[in-house]
């Protein structure tokens, strides 16, 4: 697993290589923005997802004239590196990269995240959504979710699903996929996906949810097999996978997604000028390449686009850790 993230790094640096006809400086109000190196936080280890979404964002922002440090600040599911940019100042010389962590669950599960997904920050942009597989062994029988789903309503607490963590994303799916069934899932923590999938491959666990980039290769091996993906729509990286919805359970959507926000108060001429920026560095031709060759999904909008969907996922999220009765201290 972490020489599949390696690649994926280096797929981020030769998007990095990207080119944008973008303006070097804007204005606000009399002075040149930006004035000084813009820095941007990942909220998680070196290597992964965010780490491509920041490194591409630093490529593309820094044809605004400035320099772009990328700071990893991982710690605490993502909450210590968005505490960090929510008290910066808001002169859009911080930002950060947002994710589903960091945006929806961690202040969904947590008493003690420190900051509200919402109010705390200006969002500027989003860059796209990845979907998850609900994946198992080969060597199982179940060639469906419905096959899944009608084993554990014949066995209750037989079949159970590996996850990150408490109140990790896997471990939020499960429990919509159990909401939204009415069956009863056991799910056993492990430290991390990279661990769940490894879990999944020793037959210790019945079943996962990951990130298609991940699982495709396995797949592609005979390893494991995949019933179901949890987009809206059917994935390129499976188009012959049926969505969660297709697969018989209704309302079932759920991506994780990343952007770039800033902290709250921040100018939105600047906010603007990071979101043109952004959304015109999503359109060349090394990005587009990189979406499809991760299977994302990119729909770049404006900071009230990216601010209407946080809201919306920080509710669907938070609803599902009230109904399960997830928190975290």
């Amino acid at each position: 697993m972490a020489m599949r993230f390696e690649r994926m790094v280096v797929l981020a640096a030769l998007a990095a290589t990207v080119s944008t006809s973008i303006a070097a400086a804007q204005t606000y109000p009399s002075q040149p923005y930006p004035s000084q190196p813009i820095k941007i936080v990942v909220p998680t280890s070196p290597g992964g997802p965010n780490d491509i979404v920041g490194r591409l964002a630093a490529d593309i922002l820094g044809k605004l004239g400035q320099a772009v440090v990328v700071e990893n600040r991982s710690g605490a599911g993502g909450a210590l590196g968005a505490r960090e940019v929510a008290k910066a100042p808001a002169d859009g010389h911080f930002l950060l990269v947002a994710n589903t962590s960091t945006m929806a669950i961690n202040p969904a599960v947590s008493a003690n995240a420190g900051y509200d997904p919402v109010t705390s920050f200006a969002p500027v942009a989003k860059f796209w959504e990845a979907y998850q597989f609900l994946a198992v062994h080969a060597s199982t029988p179940w060639k469906t979710v419905g096959d899944l789903v009608a084993e554990a309503k014949a066995n209750p607490g037989k079949l159970n699903y590996a996850h990150g963590g408490t109140g990790n994303f896997q471990h939020m799916i499960g429990e919509l996929m159990m909401q939204r069934t009415g069956v009863r899932f056991v799910g056993v923590s492990f430290r991390g996906s990279s661990d769940s999938i490894n879990a999944l491959l020793g037959q210790v666990v019945h079943f996962t949810y990951a990130d298609g980039a991940v699982v495709m290769p396995l797949v592609q091996a005979g390893s494991i097999r995949v019933l179901g993906s949890t987009g809206e729509k059917r994935s390129t990286l499976a188009p012959e996978v049926p969505t969660m919805a297709e697969a018989g359970i209704a309302d079932f959507e759920a991506t994780s997604f990343f952007g770039i926000v800033a902290p709250a108060g921040t100018p939105e001429p600047i906010v603007r000028a990071l979101n043109a920026a952004i959304n015109e560095g999503l359109k060349t031709p090394k990005s587009q390449a990189l979406i499809g060759q991760l299977g994302l999904v990119s729909d770049p909008g404006t900071p009230e686009d990216f601010g209407a969907f946080i809201a919306a996922k920080s509710a669907q999220w938070r609803e599902v850790a009230r109904a399960a009765g997830i928190r975290t201290n």
